[in-house]
């Protein structure tokens, strides 16, 4: 759930900088995570990027599991569409975090949409460009039995995709989905 937090706007190395860090401070867990001084938490987030606002997130976040004597075994207990709920409640968790936390923290049916998976649907005409998180996640949702497994694969390999083939501007070239109705964009 750090993580998931850290990882907003920079990449999985950077936030793992930090959860590094953490772990070496004996800081990840949420009683230290609430008992950091500002100034040491910004040291330690820097890595990270928007350090300020990525230690008020964490910080939200350990009050918030507070609430479930710190335990992921209480929150995950908690019912999907509750659990999603809840976690949308804490400040700095959107849908991409908050599904992120359902998908592989709780291990729950529920596919994470992300600019790798809008831009990809996008180029494919299987969404508009301003489609939101919702309907492309319904998109997804309806397309097929609900399985975490096949999910999990599926964005996987959209993450892959997008980083070898269609970036910001597209790589086509290679590309092994020939029907994309952007192609040489």
């Amino acid at each position: 759930m750090v993580g998931v937090v850290l990882v907003q706007n920079t990449t999985w190395t950077q936030a793992a900088k930090v959860v590094d860090v953490l772990e070496k401070n004996s800081s990840l867990n949420w009683q230290a995570l609430r008992d950091i001084d500002d100034e040491t938490m910004w040291q330690w987030l820097r890595p990270a990027g928007y350090f300020r606002v990525k230690a008020r997130r964490l910080k939200f976040l350990a009050h918030f599991m507070a609430g479930f004597n710190d335990s992921l075994t209480s929150l995950f207990s908690l019912e999907t569409t509750e659990l999603r709920k809840q976690l949308l409640g804490v400040n700095g968790i959107g849908k991409e975090s908050a599904d992120s936390i359902v998908c592989y923290g709780a291990n729950r049916d529920v596919f994470v949409v992300d600019t790798y998976t809008k831009r990809l649907f996008s180029r494919l005409g299987w969404v508009g460009q301003n489609a939101s998180y919702d309907e492309i996640q319904l998109l997804i949702h309806n397309s097929r039995a609900k399985d975490k497994n096949i999910f999990n694969e599926f964005h996987a390999l959209i993450v892959r995709h997008a980083k070898e083939h269609c970036l910001k501007r597209p790589n086509c070239e290679g590309c092994p989905v020939n029907f994309c109705s952007k192609v040489g964009i």
